[in-house]
């Protein structure tokens, strides 16, 4: 009986009733709040002195693990990217090259727009190559841990050669 009660509780109680040929359910409120609940497994991990995990301590920083946080980190720049400049396009009053002129007046030095285009062409380059990566270990191969920080150095060599070169065009 009381692990009846303890899973009506946890679950909640339907009552259904016929009205017009349809089947309605009512669900009955828990006996427990969310935060009651919560409350009640944080006071039990801790009685039992179990750790929280994940726990960014416990974890040792690895290439592959930063290569992830890195690849994800430039999808939501390139994506953040491409769309501030879609939303520019359709609500700024001129059209491009009026404002490529505008960019060209201000007459920024050459080591500046060298950097802002390895600013740019090193996101593109990285997640382009981890994204090739990806699709290789998509067809499982390239899972054994040496293959797995080789194919990860290269990547990272790959994404410094290609931006110093599209940045020096």
């Amino acid at each position: 009986m009381a692990l009846l009660l303890r899973t009506v509780a946890r679950q909640g109680l339907y009552s259904s009733r016929l009205q017009y040929g349809v089947v309605y359910r009512h669900a009955v409120p828990m006996a427990t709040t969310a935060k009651e609940e919560l409350n009640n497994y944080l006071a039990k991990n801790t009685r039992l002195n179990r750790p929280v995990s994940p726990h960014v301590s416990i974890y040792r920083w690895s290439v592959p693990m930063m290569m992830s946080i890195s690849h994800r980190g430039t999808g939501v720049a390139l994506s953040s990217g491409i769309s501030a400049f879609a939303i520019a396009a359709l609500v700024l009053p001129e059209n491009y090259p009026y404002y490529l002129d505008l960019i060209h007046s201000m007459s920024f030095g050459p080591q500046f727009l060298a950097f802002s285009k390895f600013a740019l062409a090193f996101p593109v380059a990285y997640h382009s190559f981890n994204g090739i990566r990806h699709l290789i270990w998509d067809i499982g191969k390239g899972f054994k841990i040496p293959q797995v920080y080789g194919s990860g150095y290269t990547v990272i060599a790959l994404t410094i050669l290609t931006s110093v070169a599209l940045a020096a065009m």
